[in-house]
This record gives structure tokens, sequence and C-alpha cells, in this order.
């Protein structure tokens, strides 16, 4: 395997020789460069383009999210890496903006390191080069124009509520989405990734949410994909069910808060692969939808022949990227396989199951071949006798728009 190439760029030499101490033990698996500005960034990009660029925020002449732009669009399969000590919100959303995460100095070894190798070990999901680029360029996801306004109107009541806010939110995967990859950048020091809105929301804060809402346009822009057959409402409205009978079966399962918040975000997640792909790929998508009729499993085997990746690995691979938990990135890769999942019945089987309750409320069977249920799997884990159970406390759900 040959050694990821990383660029480090900060204009202190103290810092350099630092994280070059730091990194040390990354020699024989790293090919590092050490430079002191963005200019240097990107001659050395330009004689040798490069897996990972890390830079500081600000620095003289072009600033570290400036530098980012440009990478981002010469070279946007390079992930892109804040390590700063600023902490201004407004430059930080900034770069958020460039960036795929945003680490706070000083930054733990162990962080830094792991960082680049999960970012760098997630494009082997992505599949073709040409989808890994697709990727890469995606900072925004479109929401929902009603969605979006509904958020607005909620932040400029002088009733705004914490609770009325995430659930706005949590009802809409784009924002999900991007609401937890500011979270989860290392600008708040969190211990471990956040997978729960509301959590996130407070963490945040109402002000700050107001001001990236209000000021910065986190969750504005991005049209929805005009693709033939492609409905961005149909997604997101089948995205909304699968997180809530996927929270419902986590409860029925006994797990723990954590667990449960971390269901419905995978379920709400699982299919935004699909987004990247009619975005990035309108006509070759439109053939898939057109192939598939939107068959619950026969999707991804077409998208795979079709476009040389599937919506599962694509999604896995954009909220990886993002910073989102290792558990959510691999329940949205395996969701339609889980036997692809190591260990006991977990979020991969949950959103699984979800996913066909989701299509099929109907379907009493659970060997109906229409459902596309993995059968082997459930039986194997010892849950196929719970399917009917698991069926209607869900229906129920669904119908009451309520995942509790």
């Amino acid at each position: 395997m040959n050694a990821i190439r990383v660029i480090f760029v900060d204009d202190e030499p103290r810092v350099l020789e630092g994280l070059k101490r730091m990194l040390r033990p990354k020699r024989n698996e790293w090919s590092m460069k050490f430079v002191g500005s963005a200019q240097a960034a990107l001659d050395s990009l330009k004689s040798e383009p490069c897996e990972v660029v890390v830079t500081d925020m600000r620095m003289p002449g072009m600033s570290g999210a400036e530098l980012l732009e440009v990478v981002q669009r010469d070279y946007p399969d390079t992930i892109r890496l804040i390590l700063s000590g600023q902490a201004e919100t407004e430059s930080v959303m900034k770069a958020l903006g460039v960036s795929h995460q945003f680490l706070s100095k000083p930054c733990d070894a162990e962080i830094l390191q792991g960082t680049i190798a999960r970012a760098f070990a997630l494009r082997d999901l992505a599949g073709n080069p040409a989808v890994k680029t697709l990727v890469a360029r995606i900072n925004k996801l479109p929401t929902l124009p009603a969605t979006y306004q509904k958020l607005v109107e909620c932040l400029k009541s002088p009733n705004a509520d914490m609770d009325d806010v995430a659930q706005i939110i949590a009802r809409d995967p784009s924002m999900t989405a991007r609401l937890l990859k500011v979270v989860n950048s290392a600008y708040f020091g969190l211990a471990k990734p956040v997978a729960d809105v509301a959590r996130a929301g407070a963490l945040l804060g109402l002000d700050r949410i107001m001001a990236l809402v209000l000021g910065q346009g986190i969750f504005s822009g991005g049209e929805a994909p005009q693709v033939r057959g492609f409905s961005l409402e149909k997604l997101w409205a089948h995205s909304v069910a699968t997180a809530t009978a996927a929270h419902r079966i986590a409860i029925e399962e006994n797990m723990d808060k954590e667990q449960v918040a971390a269901a419905f975000l995978a379920g709400m997640l699982h299919d935004i692969g699909k987004l990247v792909l009619a975005i990035g790929m309108p006509n070759e998508y439109a053939r898939v939808i057109e192939l598939t009729h939107d068959k619950p499993g026969a999707c991804r085997e077409v998208e795979t022949l079709e476009l040389q990746a599937s919506h599962t690995d694509v999604g896995a691979y954009l909220v990886g990227r993002w910073g989102l938990p290792n558990t959510i990135a691999e329940a949205i890769a395996f969701h339609e396989d889980p036997e692809q999942s190591t260990g006991e019945f977990g979020l991969a089987g949950i959103v699984h199951v979800a996913d066909r309750i989701a299509h099929h409320p109907d379907a009493a069977d659970p060997r109906s071949e229409l459902l596309g249920l993995n059968v082997a799997y459930l039986e194997k884990h010892n849950r196929i006798a719970r399917w009917n159970a698991w069926r209607e406390v869900c229906v129920e759900a669904i119908a009451a728009g309520n995942p509790s």
C-alpha cells in the first residue's frame, strides 16, 4: 500500500516542529510535508497532489479557509482539515464550509492521527474516482423549501424554543447532517461524536443556531436535483418514516438512550447517498430509477452495475467525511445487507428492518419476496418472530408522526 501523502500548513515554525515530533511514529505510513504558507502548499500540490491537507486558519496572505477553497476547486478528491486555535464562530463556520473537519489546537496526537486515518479509510467505500470527486465537492445538500421556511419562522418568533427548533431540523436529513457536521467538528472539543439532534442543538445553543441559519445561511442553498422519476419530497418522507421506525425498534430492543438516538439518525440518513448520486449523475441516476422502480433491495445492485458505486457506500462515505459517528456510517453502508456488519443484531439490522417496514407497512409475511427482507440475517439473530410486533408499533408511530 502506498503511503498517505499529507501536507501540514502553518506560518509558525514552532507549530510545524511540534507536529513533526508528534507525528514521527507515522513516518513509515505517511509521506509528510510541512510548509509555512498557503502558497507553498499550493506549489507543493501542483508538483505532487496529495491525499490530505491540514492547515491553520489565520495566516498572513492567504488564510487557511481561502487555501481550502482553492484545494476544493482544483483538487476535489483531497481531504481538507483545519487545525486552528482560532475560535470566533463566524471564522469557524466559514472554515467548516470548505473543510471536512475542524480540529482545535492544541490537538492530541491520537485525535489527529485517527481523524486523518479514518478519513482516508473512508475513501475506499466510494467506489470509482468520479464518485469520490463528486462527494468531495458536496458541502451542502438541498433541504425542502417549506421546511427551511418553517425553521426560519420558528427562529424569528419571540417565543423561539430549542425543542421546536430541534424537531424541525430532525425531520430533514440535509439539515440533520449539516448540524451534526458542525457540532462534531473538534471546535466543540467533544470527547465522542454526537448522534442526537436535540443534544447537538443544546450544545450549539439557540443564539448560535440563529446566527448560523439567519446570518450564515447554513441550511439554505442547494437546488433539488431535476432527475426523471426522482422526488426529494418522497425521499425525505421515506427517510423520516424509516427514522421513526428505527427509533421504535431500538426502544423495543431495550437499547440505551444513546443507541436509540443513533438508530433514529441512521434511519434518517440511510438513503442520503441517493440524493448525492442524483445531484452528481442526474442522467445515469434516472436510468437507475427506471430499471429498479425503486424496489427495496434492487437499487444497490443496479447502481453498482450502472454507476460502479451504490447509494449505501456513497452515503456512508459522505457522513464519515463529515465527522459523524462511525456507527452511523457503518449502518448506512450495510443497511441493505446487514450480514456485512459484525457482532450482534445492531444498527445496520435495525435500519434494514425499518426501511422495509417504511416501504411496505402492510406486509405481514416477513418472507414475502416483495419485501426483500434479509430473512437469514434475522433468523441468525433470533429476530424473525418479532417482525409483526415491530411492524405494528412502527406503523402506529409513523402514522402519528411521532418517533417516541
